[in-house]
């Protein structure tokens, strides 16, 4: 028996010796970045150049509301939650793998009561019931000679770092989501505050329409146009409510909540929108964490060629069996009782119609797609930084713009009721001045949304400040 337990160990030995471990090893595929964004031109950002590496993005906005509600995502937003379980599976996806490098044991142990035969009598043949005894353990081992089980594990465990970007993913969606609806929310505010501005102004120019009509300098068409303009205005301040309403709905199912147990206080919407650089090209491959979900899944499928390959090869597997049979529990771990087995098994399909080659062949395509779909995740978060970075630049000139229209607009509406108090213009002037003013100033403030939600969306492009290090090793 030692001699046979020898020659079994210097067969492991061998076979671990000459294993390796078939298929492709993997290498990212290449892609050939610009080395810089085209839009950038003399566009300045705001924010020094690590500001994404110093902490939660969103505090580069310095809102306290925001910040209250961006730590919540992570907390309770369901999807997120979802893709973190989802992590937790791909985890221990690769455990069950890696329980494939072990041996496998099982006890048993057993009584069964049966009839037997007790031989010839003067009488015929008689029956012996018996109770028979069985105690042992068995064991098997597959010898991962040609890396099956270690593609297999390097395939689980790229899934499972595809799995935990793809929940870095969700994480940074949800919280630009929510933060640009935060900031659709605060412009509904600023607009609510400007047509209440506008209704009280139009109220004044009723009164006095209404006062020089009393007088007879204003004919009665003046206070008609003057009622019909105030009650449009303050048409569009109610219904300016339900927008925000809606925003203020979806920002409660974002951060878990019911909308009828959440609320957001007004306040008023910052003048200033942060900005930050975009870098390089090239460094937005360890940045998008979507860009790292794609590259993973192509890590995983170049892993499932080599499981796929490793089925041409002649199996493996050591087997040992130490079991004890008595009819007397007393005797049961007796030497005279005992059947014990152990050697290794080779085997290896000899026919098999074509269906190892078209496994690889499968496996070979679906890494080519895998592929393919990298490439174009990183073609898109290309396109997406590009997109913002002019959407910033030119709003961000239009801002100065409007911000002139909005002060000429102003001096025009105060000389028009200005000249229409004197009668030297007619009351549709100060109409005319009036709907331009709130025409100028509700522009002014679509552009400070648009630039504040550029903003969130190109930190969003860039990554969030996630890096591919984080990925779980």
């Amino acid at each position: 028996m030692t001699r046979r337990l020898a020659a079994l160990a210097a067969l492991l030995i061998a076979a671990l010796i000459a294993s390796c471990a078939v298929g492709p090893n993997y290498k990212r595929p290449e892609f050939n970045s610009a080395s810089s964004y085209k839009e950038v031109g003399d566009w300045k950002p705001s924010e020094p150049s690590d500001v994404l590496s110093r902490g939660p993005w969103w505090e580069i906005f310095n809102d306290e509301q925001l910040n209250a509600l961006e730590v919540q995502i992570n907390i309770s937003n369901e999807n997120v939650k979802a893709a973190a379980a989802a992590v937790d599976q791909a985890r221990a996806l690769v455990s069950q793998a890696r329980a494939g490098f072990w041996p496998s044991v099982a006890a048993n142990v057993g009584r069964t009561r049966g009839s037997a035969g007790a031989g010839p009598t003067q009488y015929g043949s008689t029956q012996q019931t018996l109770n028979t005894n069985t105690a042992g353990v068995t064991g098997t081992w597959s010898i991962d000679i040609w890396g099956q089980i270690r593609r297999t594990v390097e395939g689980d465990v790229a899934s499972w770092q595809s799995s935990a970007a793809a929940l870095a993913a969700a994480q940074l969606s949800a919280q630009g989501e929510l933060a640009t609806d935060y900031f659709e929310l605060r412009a509904q505010d600023a607009l609510q505050k400007l047509l209440d501005d506008t209704v009280d102004a139009q109220k004044l120019s009723l009164k006095i329409t209404e006062s020089r009509y009393k007088f007879g300098v204003a004919a009665k068409a003046d206070v008609v146009s003057a009622e019909a303009q105030l009650l449009s205005s303050q048409a569009q301040q109610v219904n300016a409510r339900i927008q925000r309403a809606i925003l203020e709905h979806a920002l409660a199912v974002l951060v878990g909540k019911q909308p009828a147990e959440f609320s957001v206080e007004g306040a008023v919407m910052r003048t200033d929108v942060p900005t930050v650089p975009a870098g390089v090209p090239s460094a937005l491959l360890e940045r998008r964490p979507d860009v790292a979900e794609a590259e993973r899944k192509v890590a995983a499928a170049n892993a499932q060629i080599g499981v796929a390959t490793a089925a041409y090869f002649p199996s493996l597997t050591l087997s040992g069996s130490d079991q004890y049979t008595s009819t007397a529990w007393a005797a049961l771990f007796s030497v005279p009782n005992r059947i014990w087995s152990v050697g290794p098994t080779l085997a290896e399909t000899v026919l098999d119609g074509g269906l190892r080659r078209a496994q690889v062949a499968q496996a070979r395509a679906a890494y080519e797609a895998s592929v393919d779909n990298y490439r174009q995740t990183v073609l898109s978060s290309f396109e997406q930084v590009e997109d913002q970075i002019v959407t910033l630049r030119i709003l961000e000139q239009q801002a100065v713009i409007e911000e002139e229209a909005v002060k000429a607009a102003r001096e025009a509406e105060v000389l028009t009721l200005n000249q229409y108090k004197a009668g030297t213009v007619p009351y549709s002037s100060v109409i005319t001045a009036q709907t331009t003013q709130f025409t100028s100033e509700e522009t002014a403030l679509t552009v400070l949304s648009s630039r504040l939600q550029a903003s969130v969306a190109l930190i969003e492009a860039l990554g969030g400040g996630w890096s591919a290090a984080q990925l779980p090793r």
